[in-house]
């Protein structure tokens, strides 16, 4: 039998009330809480916070809090990565984030979606897409990045965008939605 975790993971409709993911997220929402209200000068006790909340990190991340994520297990997040304050990353399918990022405050990554048909949507049934993030991109301030979004090497989204859509390698995208406005060369 196919657990709700599997379903999640596979962009199955899942039960996010089921217990197994109810205790997965009620662990990385204590570990989210604990991380926002260590010392901000005890970079030892904070590192060793995110390494349980983030198991599959590269060298180098940092992050300003307030921090929040769902399940932290599902982020894969390269080395000399930054996240400014107040980010959110709800992570119910993975998140794949490249070497060198840079995000600025306010940043917004989704993966879950909801059925559009209210009655399918009532269930309380969720369904999730990946978000790929490349190398080497700077991710502008109060940016909300949407599920099923991948993000190429080397791009520059816009403070305030809202990326509905795929943005290819070497772009400025910037917009609601975010466009490409040029490519960076």
């Amino acid at each position: 039998m196919i657990t709700e975790k599997e379903k999640m993971l596979s962009g199955a409709l899942y039960a996010p009330s089921d217990p197994e993911l109810r205790a997965m997220s009620d662990r990385a929402h204590r570990l989210c809480q604990e991380y926002n209200q260590c010392n901000a000068i005890d970079h030892a006790a904070k590192a060793a916070i995110l390494k349980m909340l983030i198991p599959n990190q590269g060298k180098g991340l940092y992050i300003e809090g307030p921090f929040f994520c769902d399940y932290g297990v599902n982020l894969y997040i390269g080395d000399h990565v930054f996240f400014n304050f107040n980010c959110t990353i709800l992570d119910t399918m993975p998140v794949t984030i490249g070497d060198h990022c840079m995000f600025g405050p306010g940043v917004q990554i989704y993966t879950p979606l909801h059925p559009m048909q209210a009655a399918e949507r009532n269930t309380g049934l969720e369904y999730a897409k990946e978000v790929v993030i490349g190398n080497s991109v700077w991710v502008g301030g109060n940016v909300t990045i949407l599920p099923g979004v991948h993000i190429g090497d080397n791009c520059v989204i816009g403070a305030g965008s809202v990326v509905t859509r795929d943005v290819p390698a070497n772009s400025f995208a910037a917009g609601n939605p975010a466009r490409v406005i040029k490519t960076i060369s």
